[in-house]
């Protein structure tokens, strides 16, 4: 990729797109868990395979689960979707 300047605009969620060559120059891909940092005014944004210990924030939280649910056998994943369908019937019915 070359250093060429890139500019995007933030949607109005806070979102803005990575363009596809950096991400593949980053080795970003859909799906990853990625780490973002505040530093001097600039953001940093780093593919992390793990969750950092102790964070229990519902983000990392959800980092974690689908970076584990992309490492099951697909046997493991259908488990889970029949007994997470069950979950959200009990809760439907309460």
């Amino acid at each position: 990729m070359n250093s060429k300047k890139t500019y995007r605009i933030i949607d109005c969620k806070g979102r803005v797109l990575i363009p596809k060559e950096m991400r593949s120059a980053s080795g970003l891909d859909y799906g990853d868990i990625v780490k973002m940092n505040v530093r001097q005014g600039a953001v940093s944004i780093q593919k992390v395979e793990l969750i950092e210990v102790g964070d229990q924030s519902p983000e990392a939280v959800e980092a974690f689960v689908r970076a584990a649910i992309k490492q099951m056998p697909d046997g493991t994943r259908l488990g889970l979707i029949g007994e997470l369908t069950e979950l959200l019937k009990q809760r439907k019915e309460e």
